[in-house]
């Protein structure tokens, strides 16, 4: 897309939207962290207990790929700063049917993400309130009015939307940091022997807390998706991506090894809330709820960004032509009321097919969808950024080289189920794209 073409379509915004775009640095930084921070981070001290504090191997091989990830996407932001993210740099970088392929497995990824997140919300609200979800009819609908709400207030625009996620943002990074911060006092060195209980060699516990962590790290791009909606996006977009992922990443790193040194390792495993269970273990009843609480609304504001994702991702790829054309359409706010709604709606349709599941079986099958779905825009980026950038310097093709092989890396991690379905979904969004491009 030409520069004068970009700058036709943000003043469309703009005007739709009553001015200046609606979100500075401080909403996209919480877009960022409260986009990444939702339900992995409590739920993953059970999972990685019994590799102990040798997990913090795994944990820093998924933070240095997914910086190397958004440094690449930072990069990108500073040369286009269009809306669409990983659609709109892979687009520059291939064309059109590239940038499809990129915008549908991304948009696949949200609104599947969306169905993982609402699950999860509708468990950790359960964990306070256990009558919510006492059937597996009343956790759905427990899912299904949370994804309801957030898609209204999307709807409302993209300014009531950032003012939703800053507060929401605050909720639960708040709490999560000062737990983890204070739970150090509360831990010990012999606390963490054996430091690897496992017994596997480091490379192992490396490549499989690496795969684990993968759904934490999930949305480190949430600031280039809706950059039109972004004041001055050459220089916030970036500068949110840098330091959403650094915040969100060391306080979610920080905070699960806090818990596997609080709990003893059998307790921890078999723990549904282990994070619920170390504060009740610390401070009674109250922290345990309490805790419960925090888990709910990090859902909750983790499923409010993905929504505005799912309804940006489609608007930059429909005003190009290569989605269906009533997916850019706009209302008085400014709004692509079209791809919040759908979206929403097919995420509502996953959850209906599959509320006979439980919630656990439910969220697992979801999260390892979206996750394989989100992996493959994360290579394109990588790999778009070495095609428009040949002459960088040695470090940056460096960390491009790296996040490309982590991605790669990562999609391999998923499964041979999640690839087959994220496989079958790409080829049933080609007809899509030629029944668009016709159009």
């Amino acid at each position: 897309m030409s520069a004068s073409a970009a700058d036709v379509d943000a003043a469309r915004v703009d005007a739709a939207q009553g001015g200046a775009a609606p979100l500075g640095l401080i909403a996209a930084i919480a877009l960022v962290i409260g986009t990444m921070i939702g339900s992995g981070i409590f739920v993953l001290p059970a999972t990685l207990a019994s590799f102990g504090a040798a997990s913090l191997l795994g944990w820093g091989l998924s933070l240095a790929g997914s910086v190397a990830i958004a440094l690449v996407f930072a990069w990108l932001a500073t040369g286009i700063s269009r809306s669409g993210g990983a659609y709109a740099y892979t687009r520059e970088a291939f064309g059109d049917r590239v940038g499809f392929v990129v915008a549908w497995s991304y948009w696949v990824c949200v609104w599947v993400g969306n169905a993982a997140i609402a699950v999860a919300f509708a468990g950790s609200l359960g964990a306070v309130f256990p009558a919510l979800v006492a059937t597996p009819a009343r956790g759905a609908l427990c899912a299904f009015a949370a994804l309801a709400v957030t898609t209204a207030t999307n709807a409302l625009g993209a300014r009531e939307t950032g003012m939703a996620q800053i507060l929401l943002t605050l909720l639960k990074f708040v709490p999560l940091v000062l737990f983890a911060v204070v739970g150090l006092f509360y831990v010990r060195v012999d606390d963490y022997i054996p430091v690897n209980p496992s017994g596997q060699p480091a490379w192992q516990i490396a490549s499989t807390v690496g795969a684990l962590t993968m759904w934490a790290f999930l949305g480190l791009e949430a600031a280039s998706v809706p950059s039109g909606s972004i004041r001055d996006p050459k220089r916030n977009v970036p500068r949110a991506t840098i330091i959403g992922v650094l915040l969100a990443g060391v306080s979610m790193m920080l905070a699960c090894t806090v818990v596997i040194g609080l709990l003893p390792r059998e307790q921890l495993q078999a723990s549904a809330a282990p994070m619920a269970d170390a504060a009740r273990h610390l401070w009674g009843a109250w922290a345990g709820t309490g805790v419960g609480i925090v888990a709910a609304i990090s859902c909750y504001g983790a499923l409010n960004g993905l929504v505005m994702l799912q309804g940006q991702t489609s608007l930059a790829a429909a005003r190009d032509g290569v989605f269906p054309k009533i997916f850019g359409k706009l209302d008085a706010r400014g709004t692509p009321v079209a791809g919040v709604v759908i979206g929403s709606v097919l995420a509502s349709l996953l959850m209906l097919t599959n509320y006979s599941k439980s919630l656990v079986g439910l969220f697992t099958f979801s999260a390892l969808l979206s996750t394989a779905a989100c992996l493959l825009p994360y290579a394109a980026c990588a790999a778009a950024w070495w095609r428009l950038y040949p002459g960088a310097t040695l470090v940056r093709r460096a960390v491009a080289i790296i996040a490309f092989v982590y991605a790669l890396w990562a999609i391999a991690g998923t499964g041979k189920e999640p690839l087959f379905w994220g496989a079958a979904l790409l080829a049933a969004g080609m007809p899509v794209y030629y029944w668009s491009r016709r159009a």
